[in-house]
């Protein structure tokens, strides 16, 4: 039997990587399992704001997270997980994956500029937001702003890696990234080839 895909959709906050997740998810027809919407789903059941959670509650979610993504690999069902992947947090548990899944990586990127407006308006257009993220608490200061998104380390490991730059549609398109998604071929991108 053929390894069950795990495409990953990462990027730093406010870069694209749900909205690409979801169109992605609808042109392959995979479940798509997303940390954010994990959360969410706790959220509601335990009926409390993001501001009253402990650090437990984002351990549980973290674990939950894998937990599920390792269940439907193992029984053969190709998944897009979407999340901030973290080199340093998130690398340890791809790499246990890897064994059971086909991965590839696709990083959404975009000007910090453009993150940070997307970051207000996503604030201002969504009134849960707050409830469910704790957003209006991160501070957008110069140095913060540039903790969560230039410092920003995507998930390194050896599989295909796809950068896909959002600051003006899609580029590559999406149609080429689901080709990166079906190949079996790695993809050659701005001329290089990401491992």
């Amino acid at each position: 039997m053929n390894k069950p895909l795990l495409i990953i959709v990462t990027g730093s906050i406010a870069s694209g990587k749900t909205t690409l997740a979801h169109i992605l998810a609808g042109r392959i027809n995979c479940p798509l399992i997303s940390r954010d919407e994990l959360k969410e789903g706790l959220i509601n059941t335990l009926n409390v704001a993001h501001t009253q959670l402990d650090k437990s509650v984002d351990l549980h979610v973290y674990d939950t997270f894998f937990e599920t993504i390792d269940l439907l690999n193992s029984r053969g069902i190709s998944i897009i997980a979407e999340a901030a992947f973290q080199d340093k947090l998130w690398r340890p548990k791809l790499l246990n994956l890897s064994d059971r899944a086909e991965i590839k990586i696709i990083i959404c990127t975009t000007k910090p500029d453009l993150i940070k407006s997307r970051f207000a308006n996503r604030l201002l257009n969504n009134s849960d937001r707050e409830r469910f993220h704790g957003d209006q608490s991160v501070s957008l200061s110069k140095e913060q702003f540039a903790a969560l998104t230039e410092n920003y380390q995507p998930v390194n490991i050896n599989a295909p890696t796809l950068q896909v730059d959002i600051t003006e549609n899609y580029h590559p398109a999406i149609d080429e990234i689901v080709n990166f998604i079906r190949n079996q071929q790695h993809p050659t991108i701005r001329g290089q080839y990401l491992p």
